[in-house]
């Protein structure tokens, strides 16, 4: 059948399971909003700002292992796409964006709202096409879904020209599974390296299990239960990849890293065998790699990116492979092994001893108060009036490691946070997507004042199409971590970092018709927290809890320290 390019468009994300699209119009793509507004296939969502747009997005793939998809036009409204496509390609998240681009004959014109999409977007993409023949248009939507999804996953662009929307050609549906000679990943592990792990695991005095966000980018959180159970290794998960193993598990050790927990670094660093999961060594988490490599041990490090091995730290035995695939080899061969020639409980137990014993300086503690709210609170309650069962998104900040630190998250996909790029913003729009994906969820979104107003207009998404995430906003005046940080590093000058214009949030929420809650006491703290979630359950709430403003993230690793480096608190500067 002849069908025009938008209408393509339209059958090809419905060929591919498309159930929601993100998107704001223009010019660029009103051929293509006119063939969704025909069909019923999908549920377009109408956000206020592209970047909600692609971090709704962004979230909706993250909390339901689909390809988010997100719709925006040319020049500005691609522009203002990228942030959020930089955060989603930093965090290895499947995404499609489909932006609209000026005829075909005007590129290179500076024609009225044009903009040179695929040279801007490459830096921060998996791959980009633009579409100049509209007789490549369906082959190259399956190739973008298909890229997106497999090897380490990431978002791809499709720039599509507005007359190729309004073209016509012969249109064949989807056959089979699409093939590209020059992309292929790797999914399946070098057995004989898988082997040589499981010999060093064996052998290991002093086994260490670090998981990253590919043990749950592949759904391998069941299998990593498995090993953790055969290895009795101690375990950190990246904040990437907090609820790939259980927090109430007594073998987690919490975070490493930046703001991770003191048994989870001392560990890391004299651990004598380290086996890294679907995690990339990355700067937040080993601090000076000099330092990391200065304590003798061996590492295995299974990854599907053979770009991310050996980037930052050298490690022993690489495995490039899907995680799940590798440990689904790894499992039966370690049984085996270990029923042929048992590891060394004795050395196990001492090294647990020692653990035990980071463990107990209670690194995580806190003064609490009877007259200020302390932030680590509101997330410990938090966690007890949601039976630690709601999928929690954070902006970026003080408030995201209080959530990373005081969350017990014990299943993946109910965190959700920009990792990589820290993008400030993303809280709103990503609960938006969440709560897209699963409707029968709580959803709550952990923010700051300075955060939240990044998107604040999204809050008329919300009013729209009936959202009801929980906000909760530890206000504390300050852009938190930069005075953090301006405290110990730059000899307490808060250079713009206080926040002295600040709106009644709870006025500004109920004129978009929510509901607004000011929480100034800390008794107060538990009963708001029930109110929303169960008297408002059906309402958007938006809860300003009034925080302490000299409070701190501890522990904390100095930029540029070793992870043995840590400031416990205020005692250490």
């Amino acid at each position: 059948m002849e069908l025009t390019g938008a209408d393509i468009v339209v059958r090809c994300l419905a060929e591919e399971g498309v159930d929601h699209v993100f998107g704001y119009p223009g010019g660029a793509v009103l051929y293509i909003y006119d063939a969704i507004y025909k069909q019923d296939n999908f549920k377009h969502v109408l956000v206020r700002h592209e970047q909600a747009a692609i971090h709704a997005a962004d979230a909706y793939s993250r909390s339901s292992d689909k390809v988010g998809v997100a719709l925006v036009t040319s020049g500005p409204g691609v522009t203002n796409a990228v942030t959020g496509i930089a955060t989603a390609y930093m965090d290895s998240i499947p995404m499609v964006i489909l932006s609209g681009q000026v005829p075909t004959a005007a590129i290179g014109e500076d024609a009225f709202q044009e903009c040179d999409t695929v040279g801007i977007t490459r830096p921060c993409v998996k791959h980009n096409f633009l579409v100049r023949d509209i007789k490549d248009l369906a082959e190259t939507m399956r190739r973008a879904f298909y890229i997106a999804r497999t090897g380490r996953p990431g978002p791809v662009l499709v720039d599509i020209p507005k007359d190729i929307t309004v073209a016509t050609c012969k249109y064949m549906p989807k056959r089979g599974e699409i093939k590209m000679r020059s992309y292929a990943p790797v999914v399946k592990g070098h057995q004989g390296q898988i082997k040589k792990a499981v010999q060093m695991l064996l052998a290991a005095e002093r086994p260490m299990i670090y998981v990253g966000g590919g043990v749950i980018a592949s759904g391998a959180h069941e299998e990593l239960m498995k090993l953790v159970d055969m290895t009795g290794a101690p375990v950190t998960t990246t904040l990437m990849a907090l609820g790939a193993f259980p927090a109430t598990d007594p073998r987690f050790v919490g975070m490493p890293g930046m703001h991770g927990t003191y048994e989870a670094n001392l560990a890391m660093q004299n651990s004598d065998v380290l086996l890294a999961v679907g995690a990339r060594f990355d700067d937040r988490v080993v601090g000076n790699p000099r330092h990391f490599s200065q304590n003798p041990r061996k590492i295995i490090h299974i990854d599907i990116d053979p770009s991310s091995i050996s980037k930052r730290v050298r490690v022993d035995v690489p495995i490039v492979g899907n995680i799940k695939n590798v440990l689904d080899d790894m499992l039966p061969l370690y049984e085996q092994a270990a029923a042929e020639s048992p590891r060394n409980a004795g050395a196990l137990a001492k090294w647990w001893e020692q653990v035990e014993e980071w463990r107990g300086r209670r690194c995580l503690a806190y003064e609490n108060s009877d007259s200020i709210i302390k932030p680590q609170f509101v997330v410990e309650k938090l966690w007890e009036v949601t039976g630690g069962n709601a999928i929690v998104t954070s902006d970026v900040g003080q408030h995201q490691m209080w959530a990373a630190q005081y969350y017990k998250f014990d299943a993946p996909r109910r965190w959700l946070n920009s990792g990589g790029l820290g993008t400030m913003g993303v809280g709103l729009p990503y609960a938006m997507g969440a709560q897209m994906a699963n409707p029968d969820a709580d959803i709550a979104c952990i923010t700051g004042e300075g955060s939240i107003q990044m998107n604040i207009q999204e809050l008329s998404t919300c009013k729209q199409y009936r959202l009801t995430p929980k906000i909760l906003c530890l206000n504390n005046r300050y852009l938190g971590m930069v005075r953090q940080w301006q405290q110990i590093e730059y000899g307490s000058r808060y250079s713009e970092s206080y926040v002295d214009a600040l709106p009644d949030f709870v006025k500004l929420v109920e004129s978009y018709g929510h509901v607004g809650i000011r929480i100034e006491k800390p008794a107060d703290v538990e009963p708001a927290l029930r109110e929303a979630f169960n008297k408002h359950k059906d309402r958007l709430v938006f809860l300003d809890f009034i925080t302490d403003q000299t409070e701190n993230v501890w522990p904390m690793v100095k930029a540029g320290r070793g992870l043995t480096e840590m400031l416990l608190g205020s005692e250490d500067l």
